[in-house]
């Protein structure tokens, strides 16, 4: 299984059955064998007797578009086709009699033929019947300029929005007819994906990148190959800001950034960052999105719609509604910063910080060891973790060697040794491991003010296990320091220690289940014979530590 569907078959009647549970809607019987959802607190006789209703549609597959776009203030119905197919001439004739009134009724239609020839002929016959029935056709597509009848695409949406808005402040049928056909040629939009949509029970289309795609997943107007997402957005906005400039439309304008399916919530929010960066806030003054608004299945791609939009489309746009999928405008501006208050307290890291060049020898050859032991220390956390333990930890010898290089590192003073170590480790090694190891230092470095070195190492430790949750025995570093401790606290000499701590670290190979750390997350049959990394960074510190002192 590819997908989340029951059926290929089913797959939009699944999803409007889904949606009738969950908003306020009237679905179609589906033994009718059409579909169509219309607002329940709708009534063509009271609501439909001084407000104008609103209907759009077409082919699913565009989800939440168009049924997430149902509410006060929006759409009135929608009937939806199969998979990229036009309702029937029969389910729009259908919707236009359920909520006609007095007032009217405005076809929001997107400019495919399917559409435009089902909703049009659907029109003339409710207009046969005596109903009052105006249409409104969405071409907001550029990628195709030679064309001479450009796609509708995810700028329906705001069509939607202002017409809908227009209808609830009770202005007449050909008032909001003219608003909306306004709007529709103060707009442009244009679409770019990596692949194509994958039709549920079919193989997906083998295609490169592609420029100005349809919404239906036929090819693009070009082949590009973008290099990143800044490259991926130039390549949709230049054209679309030369249309508009073309159009004497060139600036303050509002832009849609839509999602067509099979974008990352991470990719659409680099996208965004793309986006005003090209165009600036003074160009692109409101933002709707980025959100899926006219998707095309799982396309991995998006499309950017600009609008010039004048006083009444803003206030239109800004207008509150309960349509679920309807997103909202933000308004794009410079982010206020501030300087975070990052100053050293208590002289951890000093200028000119004394030296007992025998600590400094030996802590030298500590961070060599830790850089050497790199690879073989990602090798065993990825058995048993991310990977990146030996690299998390080079992080911090880094960190520490700057500031010994620098001559702030005072290796003279023990207690100042390991705040400075600490702070190191806290603003220089990512991850929990180097807040673990920062815990330690600076925990030891406070306690060594009023005890001896041994006992101030298990302050630190009794700190680490406090935070950081784990125990001797749980496959952590803690399993080689702790043994090293127990020894030193028995008068062992270092080279005892560092025994007790490679012995600790090779009892973890055995231990087949972790309590702490990723390597909890990991299936027991994963950490069997693996040594935990964190245990043997720490033996490979005492040994290298037992033949420095």
């Amino acid at each position: 299984m590819q997908h989340f569907f029951n059926d290929a078959s089913r797959v939009v009647d699944d999803v409007l059955y889904a949606a009738g549970h969950l908003a306020p809607l009237r679905i179609a019987e589906p033994q009718s064998g059409v579909r169509i959802l219309i607002r329940r607190d709708w009534d063509r006789d009271t609501l439909g007797q001084r407000q104008v209703a609103v209907l759009s549609g077409g082919g699913a597959g565009h989800e939440p578009a168009h049924a997430g776009f149902i509410g006060d203030g929006m759409l009135t119905g929608v009937i939806s086709g199969s998979l990229f197919a036009s309702p029937s001439m029969d389910a729009v004739l259908a919707a236009i009699r359920e909520v006609c009134g007095p007032a009217g009724c405005l076809l929001v239609v997107k400019n495919y033929t399917g559409d435009r020839l089902n909703f049009g002929l659907a029109a003339e016959h409710a207009r046969r019947e005596g109903l009052k029935v105006a249409m409104v056709i969405v071409a907001d597509d550029i990628s195709l300029p030679d064309t001479p009848q450009p796609r509708g695409l995810a700028g329906t949406v705001l069509i939607h929005k202002i017409a809908g808005y227009h209808a609830q402040q009770q202005d007449s049928l050909d008032d909001i007819q003219a608003l909306a056909q306004h709007a529709c040629e103060r707009m442009a939009s244009m679409g770019m994906a990596l692949t194509p949509a994958n039709l549920p029970g079919q193989a997906r289309p083998d295609r490169s990148p592609e420029l100005g795609l349809g919404i239906h997943n036929e090819p693009g107007a070009q082949h590009i190959a973008p290099d990143s997402a800044r490259d991926a957005m130039n390549h949709v906005v230049t054209p679309l800001t030369a249309a508009l400039d073309e159009r004497g439309h060139t600036d303050g304008w509002i832009a849609l950034l839509n999602n067509l399916g099979g974008c990352s919530t991470q990719e659409m929010g680099v996208l965004t960052g793309s986006l005003i960066d090209h165009l600036g806030a003074a160009r692109m003054t409101q933002l709707i999105g980025p959100a899926p608004l006219m998707t095309s299945l799982d396309m991995h791609g998006f499309s950017v719609t600009l609008m010039a939009a004048d006083g009444a489309m803003r206030t239109a746009l800004r207008a509150p509604t309960d349509a679920p999928a309807w997103p909202g405008v933000q308004d794009v501006r410079q982010p206020e910063t501030f300087t975070p208050n990052l100053a050293a307290r208590h002289g951890a890291l000093q200028d000119d910080a004394p030296q007992a060049t025998h600590l400094t020898a030996a802590l030298t050859q500590v961070l060599n060891v830790v850089r050497d032991a790199r690879d073989d220390l990602d090798g065993l956390d990825a058995q048993s973790g991310d990977g990146d333990a030996g690299s998390s930890l080079v992080e911090g010898a880094d960190a520490i060697e700057q500031a010994l290089t620098a001559g702030r590192l005072d290796t003279a003073h023990p207690e100042r040794l390991f705040a400075g170590l600490g702070q190191c480790l806290a603003t220089g090694m990512g991850g929990s491991s180097g807040v673990l190891l920062s815990i330690l230092f600076t925990a030891t470095a406070t306690a060594l003010e009023q005890r001896g070195l041994v006992d101030s190492l298990w302050q630190g430790v009794e700190r680490m296990q406090t935070y950081g949750g784990a125990r001797l025995g749980d496959r952590t570093l803690l399993d080689a320091l702790i043994p090293a401790l127990q020894a030193l606290q028995k008068d062992a000499t270092l080279t005892e220690a560092a025994q007790a701590a490679r012995q600790g670290a090779a009892h973890t190979a055995t231990l087949s289940h972790a309590r702490a750390g990723r390597a909890a997350y990991v299936p027991d049959s994963a950490l069997e014979g693996v040594v935990d990394p964190g245990a043997e960074a720490v033996a490979r510190v005492f040994e290298t530590l037992a033949r420095c002192l």
